[in-house]
């Protein structure tokens, strides 16, 4: 009976293991991913598996509409620089 629940509750899933890493990121980046998994109701891993997957598949992982919330989220945490910036990161 136990692998029959088992089978059910995994029917349409994809059964995946995660594992725990240890990434350095920019702090303001952290906090607006954080802010944006808070306001979706995810944790922050699952915030970055979602963009990951999208950017491995060059899709776009926020809805246009998303975009004012991305921005004010950005400029509560003072996230005042853009995609081309990266390129210019260096360690304080």
């Amino acid at each position: 009976m136990k692998a029959n629940k088992k089978a059910e509750a995994t029917l349409g899933k994809l059964p995946i293991e995660r594992i725990q890493t240890g990434i350095r990121l920019e702090k303001r980046l952290v906090k607006v991913l954080k802010g944006l998994a808070e306001y979706n109701d995810m944790s922050l891993g699952e915030m970055i598996e979602l963009i990951s997957i999208h950017a491995l598949e060059r899709e776009h992982a926020f809805a246009a509409d998303s975009l004012p919330l991305i921005k004010k989220v950005k400029d509560v945490y003072g996230m005042n620089y853009d995609v081309h910036a990266y390129e210019k990161f260096v360690d304080a």
